[in-house]
């Protein structure tokens, strides 16, 4: 199918071009790339404060999720003059090459400009750069608990209660966030003093505690042989080099769900009842944060 003519639209006072609006992104909900642009625009609010400063890694499906997908680390060429950049070396990371040059989302034009790409996934890392761009130290940690089927929700959120009471006991608030693919994520605010090995390494001690605790239901070895049935508590997230889905980031699934942060209300009904805890797509989303606002912030801020 040819695509669709470009459209002019002006975002943030920036004149930008965005194509083929009517192609269908999640042909299982026929959702399609003006809806994704849409949903962008209208969670920028919430979204943006997350990656501001922050590399953005995407992963693009160019012919939707039905399609093949790819990720991208550095900024394609043709891309507009006043979206913010930061060249770093590619070290250990998946881009190939001496250097990468990220782009970095100030705005929701940026941020227009990267979805108008297929860019249905963003990725960042759990620090910031600095105004002259260098890394400075994780300001959160991330734990991500990752169900080994048939382990599902329920399972990650009985081990997110564990998690926080844990974290709560160093000093640490956490907030949780459902991925939008099958498991959880749990944030929590850092002071930004430690490097990111100090802080990887706390996270690996939870996670070897909680198994000591609860080796029936909980893994922290990724061993595939060892995750069935179980919850892997994955602490390597915290590694300088890995990047995490951005909370209100859409998923590249079978439908459009999102990285979702939900309350620990919310979790706690999931860790009682089987049924009570799923993954939410764009809609809910946007229909829950014109009502409660971004709980996730509230949350890390008590």
């Amino acid at each position: 199918m040819p695509e669709k003519e470009s459209v002019a639209v002006t975002v943030d006072g920036r004149r930008l071009q965005v194509s083929n609006l009517d192609k269908v992104m999640y042909p299982a909900t026929e959702t399609t790339k003006g809806e994704v642009l849409n949903y962008y625009a209208r969670i920028a609010p919430v979204l943006l404060p997350l990656l501001a400063d922050r590399p953005v890694t995407r992963i693009r499906w160019p012919h939707g999720v039905a399609g093949p997908s790819f990720f991208e680390k550095n900024l394609p060429g043709g891309a507009p003059s006043w979206l913010r950049t930061v060249t770093v070396s590619s070290s250990g990371s998946r881009g190939g090459g001496d250097t990468i040059r990220y782009p970095v989302v100030e705005d929701t034009a940026g941020l227009t400009y990267l979805v108008n790409l297929a860019s249905l996934e963003l990725h960042v890392p759990q620090w910031r750069f600095d105004a002259d761009g260098r890394p400075l130290p994780p300001d959160r940690m991330v734990i991500d608990l990752d169900p080994g089927s048939p382990a599902g929700l329920h399972e990650c959120a009985r081990l997110a209660l564990d998690v926080r009471e844990r974290l709560e006991a160093i000093g640490l608030r956490c907030a949780p966030v459902t991925s939008g693919s099958k498991g959880m994520q749990l944030y929590a605010r850092l002071p930004g003093e430690q490097d990111a090995d100090t802080i990887r390494e706390v996270a690996r001690q939870v996670a070897q505690d909680l198994t000591k605790r609860h080796p029936d239901r909980v893994v922290w070895k990724m061993t595939k042989s060892l995750r069935p049935g179980k919850v892997l508590l994955d602490w390597s997230q915290n590694t300088a080099a890995k990047t995490t889905i951005c909370p209100w980031s859409m998923r590249g699934r079978e439908t459009p769900t999102v990285a979702a942060p939900r309350t620990w209300a919310e979790v706690e009904r999931g860790a009682d009842d089987r049924d009570a805890l799923r993954q939410l797509d764009i809609d809910e989303v946007l229909a829950r944060v014109a009502r409660d606002g971004d709980v996730f912030t509230a949350q890390l801020a008590g």
